[in-house]
């Protein structure tokens, strides 16, 4: 495999909104080695996250530079590579995701448990930043992708599944659909599951807060389906209510209640989800 490279991102996502304007850094992402499981691994080293992180890469078996590919955003539950919810990655590759529908999956992971927020204070617990800022940039740098909103898909569950709407939902221009299942969408404050630490104060998470920003965004929601949510196992509340204010607001969407399914990445939910997803997608990979 070729040695380490270095990839110096900074000022590359002006266009892409983030809470705060781009600037020079000194983020550094590795060549690819494959592991053990066939997917290619980046290792990162990002001031938005301490230590160590990484960027996991599944492409299609007959990949063709010339092309271009829309990228699923698989978005990870738990910090590093821990998977006491399972693996969602292992996942994709054991149903052949990037093959059957064409595609260039991803998987970023983060230091804390992550909730795709930045926090206030704290500049090395900065998930929202590092995802915008080093792994999206960096994958449509490095791979031939899709590189405009109906090209960057978001899939998530739990705690992801709420960093799937929040991100598409404060940066609608950048992502063009979510879909998740089981996710805790309704959660009024920062006191549960290890929000806390990464949003801070209440005050914080009032901006990432999934009820006010669809209230928020309504408006810009009002065309094709871009938000879906399936299923539940610990979190049906929460899809029911986050399905009634959408409702309410007139904001299309795709809704499915149940069946009930364990509250875990092999529930069984991710290939009718990812199919789904990529049908109300429409994305296709188009020659350059």
């Amino acid at each position: 495999m070729p040695g380490p490279v270095v990839v110096i991102l900074g000022g590359l996502l002006a266009a892409m909104s983030c809470s705060s304007p781009a600037r020079a850094s000194e983020n550094s992402v590795s060549a690819a080695v494959k592991d053990e499981a066939g997917i290619l691994v980046h290792t990162v080293q990002s001031e938005y996250q301490p230590g160590t992180t990484k960027i996991k890469v599944l492409l299609p078996r007959s990949l063709d530079k010339t092309t271009r590919y829309p990228v699923l955003y698989v978005l990870p539950v738990e910090p590093l590579d821990e998977v006491k919810w399972g693996d969602g990655f292992r996942e994709i590759k054991k149903n052949d995701i990037p093959s059957k529908y064409g595609m260039i999956c991803v998987q970023p992971t983060f230091s804390q448990p992550p909730w795709y927020a930045d926090h206030p204070t704290n500049p090395r617990i900065r998930q929202e930043s590092h995802f915008l800022k080093v792994v999206v940039p960096f994958i449509d740098q490095t791979y031939p992708t899709l590189s405009r909103r109906e090209g960057r898909l978001l899939l998530g569950f739990s705690k992801s599944g709420c960093g799937a709407f929040s991100l598409l939902l404060r940066h609608p221009e950048v992502f063009g659909r979510a879909a998740v299942w089981d996710a805790p969408l309704m959660m009024e404050r920062p006191d549960k599951y290890g929000m806390a630490d990464i949003f801070g104060t209440q005050e914080n998470f009032k901006q990432y807060r999934i009820a006010s920003l669809l209230r928020k965004q309504a408006a810009k929601l009002d065309g094709p389906v871009r938000l879906m949510q399936f299923g539940y196992g610990n979190f049906r509340e929460h899809h029911q209510s986050a399905h009634r204010l959408m409702d309410e607001l007139g904001i299309a969407h795709e809704y499915r209640d149940g069946p009930k399914r364990e509250h875990s990445w092999h529930s069984g939910w991710l290939p009718q989800v990812v199919q789904m997803l990529v049908e109300a997608s429409a994305v296709v990979t188009r020659k350059q």
